[in-house]
């Protein structure tokens, strides 16, 4: 008994986890949200996006845009500075690794580091 009760938490704390990390890959949106997504281009091939300005992983800027459209897999974004809609990956290969309290909630397709400066795990 007593081995069930040391066990059941540590369980629990796994599931937890689990289940965290599983949410956390996958941004949501709504349009007219507004977001920092890479500026290198539609063949951009990190997708990064974050809740706050900074550098993608592969190095470039990040603008401010806004969501235009959500589809399965994908999110619309306009920007001022770009003539045409983008469309970025909402499920993530690498997410921020600054924990439970992250307050720039970055993803992306590549690996590097996420605008608070922490790298990016692999998810």
């Amino acid at each position: 008994m007593k081995k069930v009760l040391f066990v059941l938490p540590i369980v629990l704390f796994v599931l937890v986890a689990f289940a965290f990390a599983a949410e956390q890959k996958k941004m949501e949106f709504k349009v007219g949200d507004e977001r920092f997504v890479c500026d290198c281009g539609e063949k951009c091939p990190c997708n990064t996006i974050s809740m706050n300005a900074g550098k993608c992983t592969c190095g470039k800027d990040m603008v401010k845009a806004t969501v235009t459209k959500v589809e399965k897999g994908k999110v619309m974004f306009k920007s001022a500075s770009w003539d045409k809609e983008r469309a970025f990956k909402t499920v993530a290969k690498y997410m921020c690794d600054c924990g439970p309290d992250c307050k720039c909630n970055t993803i992306s397709q590549s690996p590097g580091n996420c605008t608070c400066g922490k790298k990016m795990k692999k998810v």
